[in-house]
């Protein structure tokens, strides 16, 4: 599925900015609508390293009402989530009706990181696709709105913003040793995320795939595809703030 990606995608700076205030205006009226119809929403951000989740994340949230919303940022468990089971942590997380949860990174970490680096045992991770893949329907079945989001960039690409991390004062901190470990095993996670894509892409809760070599097009497109999903899910068709009225 990867390879479909076409990451020759881009988007010249004022068409970005026309599109990205338009997305966001209407991002905010379908946020009001959420808490109106106390709809619960679940964001999910996965990607490789450097991608631009947090760039992506930001942009969604430039504009709602920031009581509507919260960011869950998930690395390694520790303390009482690293004894429970993987998806206890996020289970306590989840949003009440009429919020939006944003998870950078998610419970898809036990069929990436965990797999890959052999933190979860084969039967673990292998199991854990029809776990989370219940888990996903549950919330659908409550009335969540489920939406998952893959930023894909290329190895090129991702060299290229590790070293601009490395020689920026104010990124630097972005880079770890991790993040270098992790680029040598470029193809053992590329084959499970290939394998993530598809047996979680599910009619309730699909993956869109997000072309990210260029952040205006990456940007750009995950407003409009969330924009698309909340219409349909709410429904609530928001104004078109930028159209010329007669």
């Amino acid at each position: 599925m990867l390879e479909t990606v076409d990451l020759t995608r881009k988007l010249g700076r004022a068409e970005y900015v026309r599109e990205i205030t338009r997305r966001q205006i209407q991002l905010r009226e379908l946020g009001y609508q959420v808490y109106l119809k106390k709809r619960p929403v679940v964001l999910v951000f996965e990607g490789w390293d450097a991608a631009g989740k947090g760039g992506a994340i930001k942009r969604v949230t430039e504009k709602l009402d920031p009581r509507g919303y919260v960011v869950y940022p998930i690395s390694v468990p520790l303390g009482e989530d690293k004894t429970r089971h993987y998806l206890y942590r996020f289970w306590r997380r989840l949003p009440e009706r009429g919020q939006i949860a944003i998870f950078d990174r998610s419970w898809y970490g036990r069929v990436l990181v965990e797999r890959v680096e052999g933190f979860a045992r084969e039967e673990e991770w292998k199991r854990a696709y029809k776990e989370i893949n219940g888990f996903e329907r549950q919330l659908c079945d409550f009335g969540a709105t489920v939406a998952k989001f893959w930023i894909h960039i290329s190895q090129d690409e991702q060299l290229r913003r590790f070293e601009e991390r490395k020689t920026s004062g104010y990124k630097a901190w972005k880079l770890t040793d991790d993040d270098w470990r992790n680029r040598d095993k470029w193809p053992a996670y590329e084959e499970a995320v290939e394998e993530m894509l598809v047996k979680t892409s599910t009619t309730g809760a699909p993956w869109t795939l997000i072309e990210g070599n260029d952040k205006n097009w990456a940007r750009t497109k995950v407003l409009s595809r969330l924009v698309e999903i909340l219409s349909k899910d709410l429904p609530y068709k928001p104004a078109d703030p930028l159209r010329k009225k007669r």
